[in-house]
């Protein structure tokens, strides 16, 4: 596809649309919306814009649309796969002054809220009120929750909660010809037509520009027991995961951190934790509900399975302090990892049952190529984060040799009944992998459900396939 310049025709009508200081254009500002999280990547938009209301988006893609205009949108720019680098120039729609929450219904247990609003403070709104959120991805403390939609974000606690798909009942979005649409409604069950809730979720900005988001809610669990049990290798903690399971127990959160991680988080973050000789992984298991004695009663079960599985010892938190630092460890560990060296992140994600081999492969496939890696993730899900480590491979290898060691782990992963994202999403560092899991067919239908959202193709260019 041949794309077009923005004119100063052009320019001067986004202007009029939304008013001339939330149209930016000095390079140095512009320069704040060329990268996110990945990486070094960086994409100059011509025209960053920032929109207010549906009208003002509808009316930008109009003109885009019309004039074979790029557009990318972006929330708070906290992406690892890409997705929202302006990879072909063009528009850049930020959502940030898109940042309301618009209704808390406690009745019917739902929310409705802008796709600007940052996670955390959505999630403490509701918790105010008794009820739980509960997709809390690591940058809960910055993204915003419609990058969370676009990338079908995920977090600790969807383990025992579900995922965002399960929270998202009804979107408003807004097509490449400017028509607003609701994409379901705002009941629990829906079976009407094709869902077209579903499928915005997890597109990347590709198909439509998300303004309303209706989430449902649940009641919010009044106590927790927080434990970090330590083993002496990776795959005596990985083969934990599922074993936890199979006892009959659903944490709300179980997450996996290998010792390298742990090191650089105390080095980083300063964190004071004893890490002792001869261990090799963690798990961090979270319980949570509205009865102490069941809580109690399952943290008796996981702990006999932890004893069956090597565990070399078992913390339980004391305080809400020492919750705290545990999920501080956990949640700082990929800035850690990214202070330290040159790094690549991949989201491996398998069915649980497989992750000793999942994790066992990674390291043969790194002692094969000459790189490192720092894995850690939400276990429960089977998702785990692989964070591919420079140290003292060669640039020459590092550059020309890496992508075929990725390349391995990915076929690994598919191998073993997994995929290649299980919440950053596929966006445009990760495309290239994509004909290892989906054949031509899928491509078909992919590309036929995006002439029928997005015929000129101005969504979001370039990106998962």
């Amino acid at each position: 596809m041949d794309f077009n310049k923005i004119t100063e025709g052009i320019l001067a009508r986004f202007k009029a649309i939304v008013g001339e200081s939330a149209v930016v254009t000095a390079k140095e500002e512009v320069s704040n919306y060329s990268h996110d999280e990945t990486e070094d990547l960086i994409y100059y938009p011509e025209v960053v814009v920032k929109p207010q209301t549906v009208e003002h988006i509808s009316a930008l893609l109009k003109i885009c649309n019309d004039a074979l205009i790029p557009v990318t949108v972006r929330g708070a720019g906290t992406g690892l796969a890409g997705g929202a680098l302006p990879v072909k120039g063009g528009l850049l729609i930020s959502m940030e002054r898109f940042n309301k929450i618009i209704d808390i219904d406690e009745q019917n247990l739902q929310a409705t809220v802008e796709p600007g609003v940052i996670t955390e403070v959505f999630i403490n709104a509701v918790a105010e009120k008794g009820l739980l959120y509960p997709v809390d991805p690591a940058s809960k403390g910055s993204c915003f929750i419609g990058g969370n939609v676009a990338n079908c974000s995920g977090g600790p606690r969807v383990v025992k909660y579900g995922t965002i798909r399960e929270y998202v009942l009804n979107l408003e979005a807004v097509l490449p010809n400017g028509d607003v649409i609701w994409t379901g409604a705002n009941t629990l069950k829906y079976a009407s037509g094709y869902n077209l809730t579903q499928l915005m979720i997890g597109s990347e900005g590709t198909l439509g520009v998300v303004t309303k988001i209706v989430t449902k809610l649940i009641p919010r669990p009044t106590q927790d027991v927080l434990m970090l049990a330590s083993f002496p290798t990776n795959e005596d903690a990985c083969a934990a995961v599922s074993a936890i399971f199979r006892a009959g127990v659903i944490p709300s959160a179980l997450e996996f951190m290998e010792r390298r991680g742990m090191e650089w988080v105390i080095e980083h973050d300063g964190i004071a934790f004893d890490l002792k000789d001869g261990i090799g992984a963690f798990l961090l298991i979270e319980v949570d509900g509205t009865n102490q004695d069941v809580i109690f009663d399952d943290c008796e079960v996981i702990n006999g399975v932890l004893e069956a599985h090597n565990c070399a010892d078992v913390l339980f938190a004391d305080s809400a302090a020492q919750k705290e630092e545990l999920w501080r460890i956990r949640r700082t560990m990929a800035v850690s990892v990214k202070s330290n060296s040159v790094y690549k992140e991949e989201d491996t994600v398998v069915p649980r049952a497989a992750l000793p081999q999942l994790i066992k492969g990674i390291k043969q496939i790194g002692a094969k190529y000459g790189f490192e890696s720092v894995c850690y993730g939400h276990a429960g899900d089977g998702n785990l984060h692989v964070n591919i480590v420079k140290a003292g491979m060669s640039d020459e290898d590092w550059n020309n040799k890496l992508k075929d060691g990725i390349t391995e782990i990915f076929k690994l992963t598919v191998s073993l009944g997994g995929t290649l994202s299980g919440e950053h999403g596929i966006g445009l560092v990760q495309k290239d992998y994509m004909p290892l899991k989906y054949n031509d067919t899928h491509f078909l239908i992919w590309k036929g459900i995006k002439q029928v959202f997005d015929p000129n193709g101005i969504l979001n260019p370039g990106k998962i396939f």
